[in-house]
């Protein structure tokens, strides 16, 4: 395992799970909300995007949480190893409002400095909520695509992330 993708539905825990992988592993690790995310909520352009993400997949080693699917591609052909967070919806909705009530007011660890965590907006819910029927069926298909000749992850539960943890030497 030297290049992980870790995927999934916002408020999964793909950066609790990317930290403690990192953690465990040694790999250095990059989370691309805190790359992505200029201060004050500002987005990277689309062209800066893909360039500075091109940048980070060519490194030898590393774990790599986010969704931005304009990327995913390239992510996973570079990837040696998948995890897919897939859990339920109403886990993921229930993530972010316990992520914020954590957090409010304050800078997460894995987002940029000036990024204060802010109640999370209706289309951010919306998303997530319809993640499973829209966005889910891209990123198996994604994962089918890719996934051969890689280690493919689908956790489920956070018992399964546990389990899959301490299954990592």
């Amino acid at each position: 395992m030297k290049r992980v993708v870790i995927g999934g539905s916002g408020g999964a825990g793909k950066s609790v799970l990317a930290r403690a992988l990192a953690e465990k592993t040694g790999l250095p690790l990059i989370h691309l909300d805190r790359e992505f995310w200029r201060p004050g909520w500002v987005e990277t352009p689309k062209a800066e995007w893909t360039g500075k993400v091109r940048e980070l997949i060519a490194r030898e080693r590393w774990i790599m949480d986010g969704n931005y699917g304009g990327t995913m591609e390239m992510r996973m052909d570079r990837a040696d190893t998948i995890v897919f967070l897939d859990f339920p919806r109403w886990r993921c909705v229930w993530g972010i409002f316990r992520r914020w009530f954590r957090y409010r007011g304050r800078t997460r660890e894995d987002m940029a400095e000036g990024i204060v965590e802010r109640f999370p907006e209706w289309s951010f819910v919306k998303w997530i909520w319809e993640y499973t029927e829209r966005t889910r069926p891209t990123v198996l298909e994604r994962i089918a695509r890719f996934g051969p000749g890689r280690r493919v992850v689908t956790l489920r539960s956070p018992r399964a992330v546990r389990d899959f943890l301490g299954s990592v030497v």
